[in-house]
């Protein structure tokens, strides 16, 4: 009886699943061909870059020489669909838009691993359906940007490296290492999380040669995915570069409230490095409130504050009403289900909440964007869905209590009339 119960309830939750994806799907597909996509500043010069790529066989953003100053990742995806639609016959974004709409799913289908291996099937449901409509999920698709697939790969590598620190899995570390490579080879300031699970699991279990054989394949993985281009960077620019070598966001995150023109010191004559620490040391000593607050609160209020709108569009597709809300409403659950998760913090879910922890605190070492909301919001889904699957389970067994009495007040009236009968 059991077993057949459950094999109800797992046939349910895979028609609900298939529905969701469905809806994410019809969503996705709808706003690509519906509307007009803007290309942004960076996808112009990604376009110019891979195109001298294929044309070249020179590898340089923004400069006709081989440089490092993007990692590969993305343009390299960029080069596979440009070959495969022929691009000088075809527009090749259409193409990318669509594949960006399969990595969509997938991160869903991920998302859902996740919080159902942390808190059930309610949490996998819900943490899904909360993906398939977040706006941005659906407007990135058409942003020929590196958030979708970035977003697909840290997914990949969170689930992996959960199935390696449950199962003590030498297997699945070295899949969550190959996964954290591709991730950094996209975008290289998630290099930190690998360290960070690490330092995680060394807390949790107090094992270190444990830890030590999860981390080396980790490390085997990430090494896998990242020496060909270490390797490139090293014969054709002479320089060891493990991801990638640019200066600008880091420089401009020295200035608070994004003043540009504050004047804190002179820049004639210096490189964007240089600047920067200057900034950092006259802004520290000399401005030191300023410059605490804007490297703690102020950035953290900016990044989360609002949604990452993609590249834009024509007309505006609004996917869900009151869009902002259900952001901060995301964002503020998720926020209290990691001060939960904190209070008990040996359970699997610190992961998640440890992770985000220290992919926040890295970016604020950036200047603040809302697209570094973006690849954080699955993680706050899931958060936020664990703490309404508990919400759920309390209320259904509040309910189920109320019922259990009334049956029983119920059957002891029909006892005492039966007796009186008699």
């Amino acid at each position: 009886m059991l077993l057949l119960k459950r094999l109800k309830l797992n046939e349910w939750t895979r028609v609900a699943l298939l529905f969701i994806l469905l809806v994410a799907a019809l969503l996705r597909f709808d706003f690509l061909v519906s509307v007009h996509h803007h290309n942004s500043h960076d996808t112009i010069n990604y376009d110019i870059m891979v195109r001298q790529l294929l044309e070249e066989g020179v590898y340089g953003y923004k400069s006709a020489k081989p440089n490092a100053q993007v990692s590969p990742g993305y343009p390299l995806f960029m080069a596979a669909v440009y070959k495969l639609v022929d691009y000088e016959e075809r527009d090749p974004f259409p193409a990318i838009r669509y594949f960006q709409l399969v990595f969509s799913l997938i991160t869903i289908w991920f998302v859902y691993r996740i919080a159902r291996r942390l808190g059930g099937e309610w949490a996998g449901l819900i943490a899904a359906a909360g993906m398939a409509v977040y706006p941005p999920f659906v407007w990135t698709t058409g942003a020929v940007l590196t958030e979708t697939i970035a977003a697909m790969l840290l997914t990949a590598y969170m689930y992996w490296q959960l199935i390696a620190f449950e199962r003590k899995d030498r297997k699945a570390a070295l899949w969550a290492g190959l996964a954290l490579g591709l991730t950094a080879l996209v975008r290289p300031e998630f290099l930190i999380m690998a360290p960070a699970a690490y330092l995680l699991y060394l807390l949790w279990r107090r094992k270190g040669g444990q830890a030590l054989k999860l981390l080396l394949c980790t490390g085997i993985g990430m090494a896998v995915v990242l020496s060909p281009w270490l390797i490139r960077n090293i014969v054709t620019l002479n320089k060891p570069i493990v991801t990638s070598t640019q200066v600008n966001p880091f420089a401009a995150g020295t200035y608070p409230n994004k003043n540009y023109d504050d004047g804190l010191v002179e820049r004639g004559g210096k490189t964007q490095m240089e600047v920067a620490k200057e900034r950092l040391r006259v802004g520290f000593t000399q401005h030191t409130w300023t410059f605490v607050k804007w490297y703690t609160v102020g950035k953290l209020d900016y990044i989360y504050n609002k949604m990452f709108a993609g590249s834009g569009h024509k007309p505006f597709y609004p996917v869900i009403p009151f869009r902002s809300s259900f952001h901060l409403l995301l964002v503020y659950t998720g926020l209290i289900s990691a001060i939960v998760i904190l209070i008990n913090w040996r359970q699997p879910a610190m992961l998640i909440v440890f992770l985000l922890i220290a992919i926040s605190a890295a970016r604020l070492a950036f200047v603040p964007e809302y697209r570094y909301n973006f690849t954080a919001m699955p993680q706050l889904i899931i958060l936020s869905s664990l703490l309404a699957a508990r919400l759920l389970a309390w209320l259904f067994a509040r309910l189920d209590k109320r019922f259990r009495l009334r049956s029983k007040l119920s059957i002891t009236r029909r006892n005492r009339h039966a007796q009186h009968d008699v």
